[in-house]
This record gives structure tokens, C-alpha cells and sequence, in this order.
């Protein structure tokens, strides 16, 4: 962390997060609808056994291990080597090391050695994580773009991806005390208490950019994906809702037509 309360240019603020946090992030009351997600994902994306997916920015695994126990491979990358320690002590524990590779990447860079049938990027594990506005980005769009591009890539022609993020409306509509939000990029700055298994509190530093419908529409189309819905959702009630102003998030769902 710099002296100016940014994030070091040598390292992803989010790591320093992951580090504090490591697997006390599954306690988490937004980690516990991962089945009703996944249910709802593996219909959406027309998964089954034998099936392959990418999930980017997976965190400490608990989408890529649920794809896992329905007998869907997944690959898991992450930015945070604690995440993906954790992701991978959880697969060995289940006995699901052979649907599952982990991977320490950054998702504005990742490549496949063989493309994937779906890609999920979900509760912003990746995407909506560019962190304080770069100023030859003021809109803070390029380390997004980036990762809906390497996810494109990633995917077999006809292949589909779920790309989840933060609602823009919700927002500002419920901003609170701690937040800063920065309506010329769209990120909100939050300084909230990050506790650890051990109990150990500390004062994190969250940047999150939100999107509206229309954002998210456009720069899925500048990463080349064919955008098929948006729709509103929050943790563990992933749907096919009109996008409302109420809802937490936005689901991106989109194609890699070629």
C-alpha cells in the first residue's frame, strides 16, 4: 500500500485481502447459496458430466469444487496464491483432484492450453476488480475488457459464459457511510473490518467498478462476445429477472460466436 492509501503498482490490491483472509472468506454470508448458483449456471450454460469450464478469479474454489462434485472438470485461477492454496486443499479433501486444477494467474492475462466449453467470473472474483482508476483509463475499463477478453479466448466457438457484476444502481442507491463512489469511472472505494480464521480484524480497502445493464452490454460486445441476456440477481437467488434498480448484481450471459 502506498502512502496515499493506493494500492502498490507490483501487486493486485486484492491479494493483500486474500492473504488476511484465506479460508475464513467461506464464512462468509454471501458464500452460501454456491449450490443454487451453480444449478442454476449448469442449466444456463448447458453443462453436464463431462463437461469443462474455466472459473475466473475462483477464489478459494467453492464454484469450481460444486462443478466439480457434478462431474464437471474445472480449471480455477486466481490472483491470490492463499485462495488458491485453499481451493486446492478443499479439492484433495473431497477427493476431487481429478476434475479440478488450480492455478495461481491474473485473469487480465490467463491463457488455456485447451479451450473450455464455459467460463464463470462471479461475485466479483475477476472482473470489476480493476481496483483505483488508472489516469490513461479514467473509466477504468481496460482491465475488464481484458478479462472478458482472455474468458472469449478461453472458449470453444459456441461456448457460453456467466459474468457477474455489481450493480451501479444498488449503489449508489444504498450508498453508505464508509463508501466513496466515483461516478466518472464507476468504482466505489470501501474501507471495511476483514476478520480471519484466527479473529484477527484488519481495515481492507475494496475497489469495486459497477455497471450498469447498457456498460456491461458494450463492453462484452468490445471483448467480442454476443451478448444472449443481463439479468438482475443476488447471492444464492440467481434467476432470469429483468434487470431492476433492487437487485445486488447483474448476470452477463454470453456466447463466444466463433
Amino acid at each position: 500500500m502506498t502512502t496515499d492509501g493506493n494500492p502498490a503498482p507490483d501487486r493486485h490490491w486484492f491479494e493483500d485481502v486474500a492473504d488476511h483472509l484465506g479460508p475464513a472468506y467461506l464464512r462468509y454470508s454471501f458464500t452460501m447459496g454456491t449450490r443454487q448458483e451453480v444449478d442454476f449456471l449448469v442449466d444456463q450454460l448447458g453443462l453436464g458430466p463431462g463437461s469443462t469450464v474455466v472459473d475466473v478469479g475462483c477464489g478459494p474454489g467453492r464454484h469450481s469444487l460444486e462443478f466439480a462434485r457434478r462431474e464437471i472438470a474445472v480449471v480455477g485461477i486466481d490472483i491470490s496464491h492463499e485462495f488458491i492454496r485453499v481451493a486446492q486443499a478443499n479439492a484433495t479433501a473431497e477427493g476431487l483432484d481429478h476434475l479440478t486444477e488450480f492455478r495461481r494467474e491474473d485473469a487480465r492475462s490467463f491463457e488455456l492450453d485447451q479451450p473450455v466449453d464455459a467460463a464463470i467470473s462471479l461475485c466479483q472474483g475477476a472482473f470489476g476488480l480493476g481496483g483505483y482508476p488508472d489516469p490513461d483509463d479514467p473509466q477504468n475499463l481496460i482491465p475488464d475488457e481484458s478479462v472478458l477478453t482472455c474468458i472469449r479466448n478461453a472458449l470453444r466457438p459456441g461456448g457460453r459464459a456467466a459474468v457477474s457484476a455489481f450493480s451501479a444502481y444498488f449503489q449508489v442507491r444504498w450508498l453508505e457511510d464508509q463508501d466513496s463512489f466515483d461516478a466518472a469511472s464507476g468504482v466505489n472505494h470501501e474501507t471495511t473490518e476483514l476478520r480471519n480464521s484466527d479473529g484477527d480484524v484488519i481495515d481492507g480497502e475494496l475497489w469495486t467498478t459497477c455497471y450498469t445493464p447498457r456498460e456491461l452490454h458494450m463492453i462484452a460486445e468490445r471483448a467480442g462476445l454476443v451478448v444472449d441476456r443481463i439479468t438482475s440477481v443476488s447471492p444464492g437467488a440467481y434467476g432470469l429477472t429483468q434487470p431492476t434498480i433492487e437487485s445486488h448484481e447483474f448476470l452477463l450471459l454470453v456466447t463466444r460466436a466463433n
